[in-house]
């Protein structure tokens, strides 16, 4: 009998959700309207100690609507990791700004304190670290050469809904945080983003900017874009919200789980989470012998049934979209990495059995390649 197939990936959708989006379907008031305002106090309290927050259409859109109201434009320069998705590099670029490509150390995946000092130009106006895949990045370190030169932060925090660094809560650190609403993150509101801001004239310009430059119908005060969030979408959220924490500790537990499972597993590593620091595993990422991960991939899917996925196997300063701004870069700890990451399922949905199957497949199919 074949295996029940274990998704790298499965949002929860339930009853509640629907029946939320019902109602605000009944309501008549689809759009932007009060379900988006409630969604975004709720946010905000839950999240970043209440910081002002302001939801948008997607993550995309809030980092790069984040990026225009904090001033980033052409002449520019933002520093940014290249290992993550490409979604970083173009919200940069899309300012008329140039991404500057830094690499990670190889722990945490982080942005390298070291590269970042060295990639420092009298046109850089702000760095923006990634949380990736819902482990902090280095916050004492960057923030302490934020603060030497006079930088911003501009955080990425796309999969850390949840997360935290020496007590302080992803997206209370740079000058605005994104949060990612996508339907395999933590939580979902279908499609959408959540920009976190550290003052209100910020989030001023960045509700300016997603609502054609207007606050009052018709009194266009700057030109901007339509990056709305929709009533439907902020009603999903709202029920997601309530739910966020239990699934938060579920990921936890498994994580806690996998890794128990793989210690000792010969040419597997685990990942790892540094002091003082709050993982909320948006994904569990092992690495692997960069020769060995398509086998290993592959085997674990049509052997084992267990689904894996490869995030990021091309790098941003690689990518035909981008690569014109790193002509001659060389990011030695990218490469690795994106030759070496696998991500294992870890989302909520996961029962004890299906845990103990993702650790013995991973045990075996390991094994069979050493």
């Amino acid at each position: 009998m074949s295996l029940e197939f274990i998704p790298p990936a499965k949002p929860i959708i339930g009853d509640a959700e629907r029946e939320a989006v019902d109602r605000v379907l009944r309501s008549g008031m689809i759009a932007q309207g009060p379900e988006v305002a409630e969604f975004e106090r709720e946010f905000a309290a839950h999240f970043v100690q209440g910081r002002e927050t302001v939801a948008v259409n997607s993550g995309t859109s809030g980092q790069h609507l984040g990026l225009l109201a904090a001033g980033v434009g052409p002449g520019d320069e933002v520093i940014v990791p290249s290992f993550t998705f490409a979604a970083t590099g173009n919200s940069v670029a899309l300012t008329g700004a140039t991404p500057v490509f830094v690499d990670i150390e190889p722990d945490y995946y982080s942005l390298d304190p070291q590269a970042v000092r060295a990639a420092i130009t009298p046109n850089t106006k702000g760095i923006m670290p990634v949380h990736l895949y819902g482990h902090p990045f280095l916050v004492d370190q960057i923030e302490a050469i934020a603060h030497e030169h006079g930088l911003a932060i501009y955080e990425d925090a796309a999969q850390a809904h949840g997360a935290s660094w020496g007590g302080r809560s992803v997206g209370t650190i740079g000058d605005f945080a994104m949060f990612s609403l996508y339907p395999t993150k933590n939580m979902t509101s279908g499609e959408g983003g959540m920009v976190s801001c550290a003052n209100g004239d910020l989030a001023r310009n960045v509700r300016l900017l997603r609502n054609q430059g207007m606050e009052t119908q018709y009194e266009n005060e700057v030109v901007g874009f339509n990056a709305r969030m929709t009533d439907v979408h902020a009603a999903i959220g709202r029920v997601q919200l309530t739910r966020v924490n239990g699934w938060t500790e579920q990921r936890q537990r498994n994580a806690s789980v996998i890794t128990d499972g793989l210690a000792g597993v010969s040419g597997v590593t685990v990942p790892r989470v540094a002091d003082g620091a709050v993982h909320v595993y948006h994904q569990y990422t092992i690495r692997v012998d960069a020769d060995e991960r398509e086998r290993m991939r592959n085997a674990l899917k049509d052997e084992y049934g267990v689904g894996s996925g490869v995030y990021y196997p091309i790098p941003n300063h690689r990518l035909p979209s981008l690569a014109h701004y790193a002509s001659e870069l060389h990011l030695p700890e990218t490469e690795r990495a994106a030759s070496e990451v696998l991500s294992l399922p870890v989302h909520p949905s996961l029962t004890e059995k299906d845990l103990g199957r993702i650790v013995d497949a991973v045990t075996a199919v390991a094994g069979a390649g050493a």
